[in-house]
């Protein structure tokens, strides 16, 4: 089954709702108005009755009744729908009288004699509703009579069906006036989604620029197309980088096939001697490492982008990471006579052998680019919120316009000597990568000619010990005091 428009649906279930509450209202109407003109000929009917008793009280007695009734005639005869019965106490009493054609005296066996007024609603037959009172009222001669007077209820009948007959009437009116009206309303209201559908229908991966307008749009509207704006953002920032990206990494792949095609076309070109292919080869195989290193920083990249990764985090010690580290670079470090040095510790969540490799990253460039006879200092650091380890070292530094794009994907700050150094360009991207997992950043800050620091910042978990641990130049590992 094919689903309804939504603004249908909306418009059937604004009118459903209207029609009820029209219909509740007519019935609440309804019931008012039955409620009130039963208590108005209930009052009417009391009004007489106290007339009435009055009359009685004055000096009428059970002959003066008969005789002269002309007082209580006076009373009831003037209005066509009240009918009166007098008749004494006793069972086989007669009626005193009778005023009226409707005949009353079966309604007497109804009432249970008493001082206080008793209602009876009943229907004559005609089908006239007919409302009795009745009551036991002394005379001036001390005797009792009991008084019963009818209200022919006729005229409130035909004021009933009248209302019923108009809200019969106006009823289909109104639905399809709050038919008309919902469907006009939801369509006004559901009239800016049809901006999301233009705009929707605009967006390609070619063009990713079109945006909602978020003026005069209602409050969930408005907030919808904020995230709507905010997603389109994010999708051309994403296609973007993926765009930039693939025309990074087919220049980075370009190189290396150029170089070894070149090579091998050359070398093929004519016969050359044993020694000359060996030397070829040895090339080759240089670039196809290169290469190797390139595929295997492509595929951690990917790795480390896909949620799942988070899956094997852990309590991790940023000290016995860090250090790990450091023993595995302290034989490059003692050949350039660089001193290693790890102060602090701190707990964090995360995944240990990808902490390591941000840490590797780092400490290989820091050792890099560090000049002769100096100190490598690793430290970890806790603050209110967060947990760093940074990795800094003097040198020559890195010019402050380069700083914003240093954890992009194939920059380079020196392009020439960081190929000469066997380097991918993807070190740094893959260690934004690891802390964008780990939910941290990163951070660098460097003066030219004095000192470079690059900063892993994870958020805090738990605080555990701190102390410092150094790595002499020989490889020896030599701890400070701990502190708890």
């Amino acid at each position: 089954m094919k689903p309804g428009s939504l603004s249908m649906r909306l418009g059937l279930t604004v009118s459903l709702m209207g029609a009820g509450l029209v219909l509740l209202l007519a019935t609440l109407a309804y019931l008012a108005l039955t409620h009130e003109l039963e208590k108005l000929a209930r009052k009417g009917l009391e009004s007489k009755m106290e007339q009435i008793q009055h009359s009685l009280a004055l000096g009428l007695d059970a002959q003066a009744i008969r005789a002269r009734p002309h007082s209580l005639m006076d009373l009831v005869i003037g209005h066509d729908n009240f009918y009166l019965t007098i008749v004494g106490t006793a069972p086989d009493s007669t009626v005193l009288l009778n005023i009226g054609a409707k005949p009353q005296e079966p309604l007497l066996t109804d009432f249970t004699p008493r001082e206080t007024l008793g209602y009876l609603n009943w229907t004559d037959s005609y089908g006239n509703q007919v409302l009795s009172a009745s009551s036991l009222m002394r005379l001036a001669s001390g005797e009792r009579v009991r008084v019963l007077l009818s209200l022919d209820r006729m005229d409130d009948q035909a004021l009933l069906s009248a209302y019923l007959r108009a809200t019969l009437i106006a009823l289909p009116l109104l639905l399809i006036l709050i038919g008309m009206g919902a469907w006009w309303l939801v369509q006004r209201g559901l009239a800016p989604l049809k901006q999301f559908s233009q705009v929707a229908a605009k967006v390609t991966t070619q063009d990713l620029t079109h945006r909602l307008s978020v003026d005069n749009l209602p409050h969930e509207l408005g907030e919808l197309a904020q995230g709507f704006n905010v997603m389109l953002h994010r999708l051309d920032a994403g296609v973007q980088q993926l765009s930039q990206f693939s025309d990074d990494l087919a220049h980075e792949l370009r190189a290396p096939l150029t170089n070894l095609m070149g090579k091998a076309q050359v070398t093929l070109s004519r016969q050359r001697p044993p020694e000359e292919y060996k030397a070829v080869l040895e090339s080759n195989t240089e670039e196809l490492e290169r290469l190797g290193r390139i595929v295997s920083d492509m595929l951690f990249l990917a790795q480390v982008s896909h949620p799942a990764a988070r899956a094997s985090f852990a309590q991790v010690s940023l000290a016995d990471e860090a250090h790990r580290v450091m023993e595995l670079f302290a034989l490059s470090a003692e050949d350039k006579h660089v001193t290693l040095s790890l102060r602090g510790d701190a707990w964090v969540t995360g995944d240990r052998l990808m902490i390591q490799r941000a840490i590797s990253n780092l400490l290989s460039n820091a050792i890099r680019h560090t000049p002769a006879a100096s100190t490598v200092l690793l430290l970890v650091e806790t603050y209110d919120q967060s947990v760093s380890l940074s990795v800094g070292n003097p040198g020559r530094g890195i010019e402050a316009h380069h700083l914003p794009h240093l954890f992009e994907r194939f920059y380079r700050a020196d392009s020439s000597r960081t190929r000469a150094e066997g380097g991918t360009g993807l070190g740094l991207a893959i260690v934004k990568s690891i802390m964008h997992l780990h939910q941290g950043h990163t951070h660098v800050t460097s003066q030219p000619g004095r000192f470079t620091r690059f900063s892993l910042v994870f958020p805090l978990q738990t605080t555990e010990i701190s102390c410092g641990r150094g790595l002499a130049p020989d490889g020896s590992v030599s701890v400070n005091t701990c502190i708890n």
